[in-house]
């Protein structure tokens, strides 16, 4: 914020791109029809994606006025450093799909940002991400494929990298069906036949023990998705709660992780921390999560518009972008930290918009592009 009042983020004005709508348009241009429809399409019916956006839509402030915001402050600590913004890059399969790089170069803007990034077991491997990305907040996701050696020789090579956590996924026992890409006959590229899901399938809490009993290093928990099962994570002693359902792209017919957040908050009841993705595109999205109590918000998909539209810098570019939006809002809000937002701030509220994967941006006219 300047002396002035006026929002001074960390956005460039000699940047291709003025707003978030523009990266989105752009990764529309570039990228071929199979890829972009796998990319903002989920299981089924579609309906938990929508809902993920339906909860957040469903969502207005309620602003504080006459309060000194002429300095706001979007820093928060965790994992023992300090992050410019409560947000981190989740963990996204093949991302060499949507740029070249793919997660070492999505793990670069988010150490030149000071973000999180939390790496897919299904994308870039671990040693190459921390070879360029050495001092980025790298946490490692697993998708268990093999018995307890494959789960051990995996949380070693990420301890052996410095890696800051360990999120078991724990909501893919199966692969759902996804309608997109079985109507475009779409198979990823690199995966060559469908993951083994065997181990998945059989994955039970004793592996959350196991991990628990035998390193020391913070392990999340994504797929979280009910109280009840928030409990029984905390009573193992995880970390960090994971409030996800896979961006839409697993159980069809499921709750928005914003209508699920607040009962697995309140279940949690401080003894661990709490992160949430599914459908966050916007910095307002963002502040929401956390005046509900999240403690770190995912950036799926947005981040592959970003990759897809440029690279690292289109990237870097999107949080530039989020960081303003967020920093206005919370002046807008009366709100100069973090910590002081609650849910005093918030109040449900009918959609004005159909949800979707794009009712983020109302300004698109995908059909303007090929």
């Amino acid at each position: 914020m300047s002396a002035g009042g006026e929002v001074v983020g960390a956005v460039s004005t000699s940047s291709e791109f003025e707003s978030l709508h523009e990266i989105v348009e752009k990764a529309h241009q570039v990228l071929p029809k199979e890829k972009w429809d796998s990319l903002i399409g989920g299981a089924e019916t579609e309906t938990t994606l929508k809902r993920n956006r339906l909860a957040i839509d469903s969502i207005a402030f309620k602003p504080r006025i006459l309060r000194n915001v002429s300095a706001v402050d979007l820093s928060v600590g965790y994992f023992g450093r300090k992050l410019r913004l409560p947000l981190f890059l989740a963990p996204t399969g093949p991302l060499n799909l949507f740029g070249p790089g793919g997660g070492a170069t999505v793990a670069t803007a988010a150490q030149a940002f000071d973000v999180g990034h939390m790496l897919s077991s299904g994308c870039t491997p671990l040693e190459t991400v921390a070879e360029v990305a050495p001092s980025a907040l790298r946490m490692a996701q697993l998708y268990v494929r093999g018995d307890d050696s494959f789960v051990h020789e995996y949380v070693g090579r990420a301890l052996a990298c410095g890696y800051a956590a360990i999120c078991l996924t724990v909501d893919s026992a199966v692969l759902a069906r996804r309608d997109r890409d079985i109507a475009n006959r779409y198979r990823i590229a690199g995966l060559g036949k469908r993951p083994d899901q065997s181990h998945q399938a059989r994955l039970d809490w004793r592996t959350v023990k196991l991990i628990k009993d035998t390193y020391e290093i913070p392990l999340v928990l994504k797929g979280i998705a009910t109280a009840e099962d928030a409990h029984i994570a905390v009573d193992h002693g995880v970390d960090w709660i994971y409030v996800s359902n896979h961006g839409g792209r697993q159980l069809d017919h499921g709750r928005g992780t914003l209508d699920a957040l607040p009962e697995i908050i309140d279940a949690v009841a401080g003894r661990a921390k709490v992160m949430v993705d599914g459908g966050f595109c916007r910095g307002s999205d963002i502040i929401k999560a956390l005046a509900i109590g999240a403690d770190l918000v995912g950036i799926g998909r947005m981040q592959c518009y970003a990759l897809a539209a440029g690279g690292e810098t289109a990237i870097s570019r999107m949080l530039e972008l989020i960081e303003d939006e967020m920093l206005r809002s919370m002046a807008l809000l009366g709100v100069s930290a973090i910590g002081e937002l609650g849910r005093s701030y918030l109040h449900s509220a009918a959609p004005v918009t159909t949800p979707s994967a794009f009712s983020a941006f109302p300004l698109i006219d995908l059909s303007r592009n090929p």
